[in-house]
């Protein structure tokens, strides 16, 4: 990379900034989660090069600044895992994953040099999908025991929520509707969290069941010379039914 951004170098490896690379490490993210998902660790071994040279890119850069260095990244991030893992590398006794995670947010609070005590909620990245940084800050207050003791308060919540949708839609209150459907939205993913699934992993499997549904409906029209654009509510939703009773084996 030093040789990529140097004299000689390739004019478009040099003219890369921090800003500029923000969509490429984005982008690279996500095909290493859809390597994962895939299975192929061939595929997922280059993926992660591809996200690792991110890195690398980024580091050159703050190298070039006198900011930090590659090597600096990796002992910071070594470092920090020997810091924060004193039930492994030191005296502290932690034997199950809750007491781990508990430690480890009782020693970030200590690496932040500030007067006032550090927020749980606090360093969470702004650009966060709103259903992972939901989940996450949902993740967090539970660590200090802001959690429901089980799962029928989850529910009795979610059920709330959807009743207080429903009596802003009688009041035809736009504002209060759009707050209580943000409010709906996180019970959901709260309920999502304490079952144990990631919603965005749940609500994109959905999406991709909705889409293979959709598809299958379109096939079926076209392969009787009609266009869903051409069909009422009623002919459609008959076709749905019928895509969903296929895949059922009905």
């Amino acid at each position: 990379m030093r040789k990529l951004r140097g004299p000689g170098g390739c004019p478009w490896d040099r003219e890369q900034t921090l800003d500029s690379l923000k969509s490429s490490l984005i982008e690279e993210t996500y095909e290493v989660i859809d390597a994962i998902e895939g299975g192929d660790r061939t595929e997922l071994c280059g993926e992660l090069g591809d996200l690792l040279l991110q890195v690398v890119f980024q580091a050159q850069i703050c190298a070039e600044e006198a900011a930090f260095n590659f090597d600096d990244v990796v002992n910071g991030i070594a470092d920090k895992l020997v810091r924060r893992h004193p039930h492994v590398f030191g005296a502290v006794k932690a034997n199950t994953s809750g007491e781990v995670l508990r430690n480890w947010e009782k020693i970030k609070k200590t690496e932040k040099k500030v007067e006032n005590p550090r927020s749980l909620v606090a360093g969470i990245p702004r650009h966060l999908p709103a259903l992972a940084k939901a989940n996450l800050v949902q993740k967090r207050v539970a660590r200090a025991g802001f959690e429901w003791e089980e799962i029928g308060g989850v529910v009795d919540k979610l059920d709330e929520e959807l009743a207080e949708v429903k009596e802003a839609l009688t009041r035809k209150d736009a504002a209060a509707i759009r707050e209580e459907l943000g409010d709906l939205m996180f019970s959901v993913v709260n309920l999502s969290r304490y079952l144990g699934h990631e919603p965005e992993e749940v609500l994109n499997e959905n999406i991709a069941k909705f889409m293979r549904r959709f598809q299958s409906l379109e096939n079926r029209l076209h392969a009787e010379g009609r266009e869903p654009e051409a069909c009422s509510v009623a002919e459609l939703e008959a076709v749905w039914v019928a895509v969903k009773a296929g895949e059922r084996g009905e």
